[in-house]
């Protein structure tokens, strides 16, 4: 876990932050365009080549490769991945995959569809080579590519389309909130598949379907070498069978894993794919500790990181020799995906954080301006927003489109939400500092507690506010220590637990803690995964990304609100009455966030001239391996 980047994983290939193969977040300066605004080929009932949410897709039919792709890019060399942790599970199916190995998993399985680097929400075909939407908006079909192929040389199937959306929402509890509002999957013509919708108007069910992972289904329904048939539902550490650009070589369980490009890829001359996925061989190294991954990173035991701990960026790296050399490369990327929620994250289901003025306590004794001093370098501003960095973000009181949305569901919200604009406390003095720990202490005598003897006790029972701070890296020690110093100015009790990777995992499945981290990347066009963050009926559903446990009439409301709008304007001012109603209640304790992505890197890779809009660095997707970069530098080991 580090300060800027908690649950939320970097792509074995994409490159950007993703959640289970869903859009990555898009950038705060892009414009609003009209998302009415159709072109010609996406007239409804018309197949088309590429799906989009906003205006005309940017490439057309007959597009060769991205901007940010170099067709001429070399192919071969190996990179290096760190990751912290372990695994010990190759189904991403189930829970239980751990680090980036999920990300190195899911690459392995070619998509319908593949989403583009420079565009917010637009996606052209992959396995399919057409899609086609419903003109009554309650089915999109899509039609798959003759050609295309699993690693063993058998064709991809409507069949396994059918096979891997049934099983992904029958046993993942993501899946199953994403894909709530589709009926069924089911055969059409010749290598088409139908999606039936149980409900119209959701913009953007069509396109979200095509990024789910397809599965083999002949493989999974088979058995393994030893003749035990195999179980979508049951972790294995058997090395699964893909499509896409790599296959999973090797393993050493829980140390490393190897990815090899497929020299015969099926789809490796297709417009997504040219100048992608240069590297012949891509190799995750774990290490269970965060400092070992640092220290591993300046012995040269792997080649690229996303340096997150701003103490680390500021004081690690500079008297480095192989910095000074400029073996080893500092860079900041622009943080062109930025749109998210980082925070401590309270458990709603303990009586103990029910009563919206306690969390606002624990908020109010934060003090952030200190952290920011002495821990952060200054290079870290506070979070103001479930969408913050994005155009999606609340500011102000609500008027106009907004005012209208907010007024229709008024009966379920806040007052505050029409009267008040949502503000985190400032400590940058002493006297401030201690006028909102004062304020703190008003809130928690409101909500029933009370000091006895320098602790904070519930009147009605005497019983303490003790409360515990799960982590899984001890590097949040040191963020948490000085926010635990100012809670216990105000009587409140507190430890911190760290644990390994896989009881944390286990923990936060069955919503076993108090206040943990966690944080939501959000993209420029929310809509059915905001029911799996927020909405109540995942708040109970066992590794539902919901972990706060909210449950809110007015919440569920307003998601409805974005997932159904029609247009760019509609959708914008849903978003902000959505932002500003989660900021009023006081659900988290927000964290901070950077507008940059800082990396090192050791001196072997070539990129492209152009980098992908909404994909920060674009490593390692487009890059490649540099045979006279690497003879400086050395060869990676």
């Amino acid at each position: 876990m580090t300060e800027n980047a908690v649950i939320a994983r970097r792509s074995f290939l994409a490159g950007a932050l993703v959640l289970l193969g869903m859009r990555g977040p898009a950038s705060a300066q892009e414009p609003a365009e009209s998302a009415s605004k159709v072109s010609a080929q996406e007239a409804p009932g018309s197949w088309r080549h590429a799906l989009t949410l906003l205006g005309e897709p940017k490439y057309g039919p007959d597009f060769q490769h991205f901007d940010y792709a170099d067709p001429k890019a070399p192919v071969g060399g190996l990179v290096r991945l760190g990751a912290q942790g372990g695994f010990d599970n190759l189904n991403f199916i189930v829970n239980g995959l751990k680090g980036d190995l999920e990300g190195g998993i899911t690459q392995i399985y070619d998509t319908l569809m593949e989403d583009s680097g420079d565009e917010p929400f637009s996606s052209y075909g992959l396995l399919a080579e057409g899609v086609r939407i419903a003109e009554d908006g309650q089915s999109v079909t899509y039609r798959l590519r003759a050609n295309a192929r699993w690693h063993d040389g058998k064709p991809v199937t409507v069949e396994d389309v059918i096979w891997s959306f049934d099983t992904l929402k029958a046993n993942s509890p993501f899946y199953a909130a994403y894909y709530h509002t589709v009926a069924k999957a089911e055969t059409g013509s010749e290598r088409e598949v139908v999606f039936r919708f149980s409900e119209a108007g959701n913009r953007e069910l069509p396109q979200v379907l095509g990024q789910m992972q397809v599965l083999p289904k002949h493989w999974w329904t088979g058995t393994d070498k030893n003749g035990k048939p195999r179980s979508a539902t049951e972790t294995t550490l058997e090395i699964p069978l893909g499509s896409g650009p790599y296959r999973l070589a090797k393993i050493d369980a829980g140390r490393s894993a190897v990815y090899e490009r497929v020299a015969d890829y099926w789809g490796k001359d297709l417009p997504v794919n040219r100048g992608r996925n240069n590297f012949g061989t891509v190799r995750f190294e774990y290490f269970r500790d965060g400092s070992v991954l640092l220290e591993a990173l300046k012995g040269d035991l792997y080649d690229f990181r996303s340096e997150n701990i701003a103490r680390n960026w500021a004081t690690a790296y500079d008297d480095f020799p192989a910095v000074k050399e400029g073996r080893l490369i500092k860079e900041e990327f622009p943080g062109r995906g930025t749109g998210i929620m980082q925070a401590f994250v309270f458990n709603l289901r303990r009586d103990k954080f029910k009563d919206e003025r306690v969390r606002r306590a624990f908020n109010l004794a934060l003090n952030f301006e200190e952290m920011n001093r002495q821990l952060f370098y200054g290079l870290y501003s506070r979070i103001d927003s479930y969408f913050y960095g994005s155009e999606l973000a609340s500011s102000g009181l609500p008027d106009g489109l907004e005012k209208v949305i907010l007024e229709s569901v008024k009966d379920k919200l806040p007052g505050s939400v029409f009267t008040e604009t949502y503000t985190n406390p400032v400590n940058d003095t002493p006297e401030a500092g201690r006028a909102n720990l004062r304020k703190a202490v008003g809130l928690l005598r409101e909500a029933g507690y009370e000091l006895k003897g320098g602790k904070m006790v519930a009147k009605a029972t005497g019983e303490p506010l003790i409360v515990e701070f799960l982590e899984f890296q001890n590097v949040f020690e040191r963020v948490i220590l000085p926010y635990a110093a100012q809670l216990k100015l105000i009587g409140i009790e507190s430890s911190i637990r760290v644990i390994d990777q896989a009881q944390y995992q286990n923990r936060l499945r069955s919503f076993d803690f108090d206040i943990t981290t966690s944080n939501w990347p959000e993209s420029l066009s929310p809509g059915n995964e905001q029911r799996e963050f927020w909405g109540s009926a995942a708040a109970d559903k066992p590794g539902s990304r919901n972990i706060a446990g909210i449950k809110d009439a007015g919440i569920d409301a307003l998601i409805e609100k974005v997932i159904f709008a029609q247009d760019r304007e509609t959708l914008v001012a849903a978003t902000h009455a959505l932002d500003r109603t989660l900021l009023a209640h006081n659900f988290v304790v927000p964290q901070w966030s950077s507008a940059v992505t800082r990396t090192l890197r050791w001196n072997r890779f070539g990129r492209p001239a152009v980098l992908p809009k909404y994909g920060s660095s674009g490593f390692p997707t487009t890059w490649w391996y540099d045979e006279a970069l690497a003879a400086k530098t050395g060869a990676p080991r």
